[in-house]
Formats: structure tokens, C-alpha cells, sequence
């Protein structure tokens, strides 16, 4: 199966354009309004309407109803739902009767190796799991890389995404490391939150292409 790549924190539609063209299978909208990434649903639509190529939508979550992600699925046009909070399987299994067409994913934020014991209570009731690194104040975009070595036997029943502190000068370690399903960025192709840098995003999707040849 190829890698899946997810590109977060999407706010210009010309970048969310480019940057599914260069490669994204995944385009990432932060619908937490505590960040400093947030989109409204207007916002995500426009960049919607610019893609050219098909390519995973996913808006990011903490903590909200499952109303809320309802809506906000249905006025962005979004294909999949990350939970990025504190969110319980219970919680997941209602979405899933909520939402039965999206794809659903839940980060864990890794702050010690027992944390991914907690991958097997979810992987039953999400279709992808995410670990990220643990930041007690953020809840992702920090920029913090997980201890990689702890992930090479983390084999849990369902696809999984590395993400954290990844960008294109360490990607290729931490792919040799961890061997996930895919890989989430945000901070690590940045100018500044939200303004993506599509000179590193193609050097990433460089490095990528290289371990496939």
C-alpha cells in the first residue's frame, strides 16, 4: 500500500492546492479555534474548491460533540474526522454511528512508551490511529519528536500515522524507525503556523519518493 501523507494545518487555499499536487494524499484543517491554525468552515471549503487532484480531507477535533463535528463534516465537505482530545472509545463508537461514510482517526500524544497500550482500547473502534508527541500545553503542531526506538514492535490492529516533530531533514530516520502506515506534518514545513514552506514540502515528498526506488 503507498504511504499515506498528510500535509495539517491547511489555511491558504493556493497552498492546500500546490501542496496536494506535489503529492499530499491527505490535506489537514484544524477546527479547534485555541490554535493558532484554526479555519472556520468557509475557509476549509475554499480550499476544497481549489484542489485539482483527489485528496483526503480531515478536520481536527478536540474535545467537541459529536453535533459539532457533524456539522462542521457536512459545511466543509470533509471525508475524515481526527481526534485530537481526550476523547473515549465510547465516544468514537457514537461518532461512528454518526458519521458512518468518514473516516475517523485518533491521536494518542505519546508521553511515555505504556501510552500505546491505549492503541489497542481504540484501534476496534476508529480506522486509523495517530501518535504524537506528548506537549502538556499544545495538543499538536509542537514540533516534539517521539522516541522513535519505542515504536519499531508497535504493531496495532489497525493503519497508523506517525507524527510529531517530523520534517524533511529527519523523516527518513524516523520511517527506518517506527515503519508506520503514514506520516502527518504541520510545524515541520512551516514558515509560521499556517503558512506553509512548499519549498520543504517538496523535499519532502522528494525524500519520501526515494525510499520507494
Amino acid at each position: 500500500m503507498p504511504m499515506r501523507v498528510k500535509i495539517c494545518g491547511i489555511t491558504k487555499p493556493e497552498q492546500g492546492k500546490a501542496i496536494a499536487q506535489l503529492g499530499a494524499t491527505a490535506l489537514g484543517f484544524i477546527c479547534v479555534q485555541a490554535s493558532p491554525r484554526y479555519v472556520t468552515p468557509r475557509q476549509i471549503q475554499a480550499v476544497v474548491e481549489q484542489l485539482l487532484v483527489q485528496v483526503d480531507r480531515i478536520g481536527v477535533f478536540a474535545d467537541a460533540t459529536v453535533e459539532e463535528i457533524g456539522q462542521i463534516v457536512r459545511d466543509s465537505n470533509l471525508s475524515a474526522v481526527q481526534l485530537h482530545g481526550s476523547e473515549s472509545p465510547q465516544f468514537c463508537e457514537k461518532l461512528r454511528q454518526f458519521l458512518p461514510e468518514v473516516e475517523i482517526l485518533k491521536a494518542l500524544r505519546v508521553k511515555t512508551p505504556t501510552c500505546l497500550n491505549q492503541a489497542a482500547t481504540y484501534a476496534c473502534c476508529v480506522d486509523t490511529l495517530l501518535l504524537d508527541a506528548y506537549h502538556p500545553q499544545l495538543l499538536g503542531g509542537t514540533g516534539t519528536t517521539l522516541d522513535w526506538t519505542t515504536l519499531q514492535e508497535f504493531r496495532p490492529n489497525s493503519p497508523w500515522l506517525l507524527a510529531g516533530g517530523l520534517t524533511p531533514d529527519n523523516i527518513l530516520e524516523a520511517l527506518k524507525r517506527s515503519q508506520p502506515n503514514g506520516i502527518d506534518l504541520s510545524s515541520g514545513v512551516e514558515r509560521s503556523p499556517g503558512d506553509k514552506d512548499l519549498d520543504k514540502v517538496a523535499l519532502l515528498f522528494e525524500k519520501v519518493q526515494s525510499l520507494r526506488q
